[in-house]
């Protein structure tokens, strides 16, 4: 995958590198807090980290900057992202390895069938359907519930820890008729 030089310094994608330098920050913040106000620090480093996420395919559509550095990229920082947190969190709340299973099952299938599909029509998912965009707002929502309130009991992060795997397995059962009907189509 060959990017433009162009590509590298838009505002979207200074945005994006700036979400993969946040990854390593949140983790160093959160395996070393031992206060409440210490979690919050790291809460607010995931918190900046997705609004980020928010405004830079808003900006990038905006100012006409959509790239294809970009569409690698914010997936990238997301996915990046969404991993380091599962796994911190998975240190205190014992079923968020539901979640992480989940999640690598998920985005495993959506990796694989993204290549199935290129390799068998050339066609590929252009960008997240709806469900995706919801799920992974979900999943940053619990994220971000368990890191700002850690003293959270242990049966309500359950609970919501549940709802989200229901949404990731809801969310991964959407797609497999899009991936269907794709593999259905010829080249365009």
């Amino acid at each position: 995958m060959k990017f433009k030089r162009e590509e590298w310094f838009t505002i979207p994608n200074l945005l994006g590198y700036f979400r993969l330098i946040m990854i390593p920050v949140f983790v160093y913040l959160y395996l070393h807090a031992e206060t409440v106000m210490e979690y919050y620090y790291a809460a607010a480093a995931i918190g900046i980290s997705g609004l980020t996420d928010l405004f830079d395919g808003k900006i990038a559509r905006k100012l006409n900057q959509v790239t294809e550095l970009g569409k690698f990229l914010d997936p990238l920082a997301d996915k990046l992202t969404q991993g380091a947190v599962f796994l911190c969190v998975t240190m205190k709340y014992k079923w968020m390895w539901l979640l992480v299973g989940l999640f690598f099952i998920k985005e495993g299938f959506m990796g694989i069938m993204g290549l199935l599909m290129l390799r068998h029509n050339g066609r590929k998912l252009d960008g997240a359907m709806w469900f995706g965009k919801v799920c992974t707002a979900a999943i940053y929502v619990v994220l971000f519930v368990v890191l700002l309130f850690p003293q959270m009991s242990e049966q309500i992060a359950n609970g919501i820890i549940f709802a989200c795997a229901l949404l990731m397995v809801w969310t991964l059962g959407c797609y497999i008729p899009v991936f269907r009907k794709m593999w259905k189509e010829t080249a365009v």
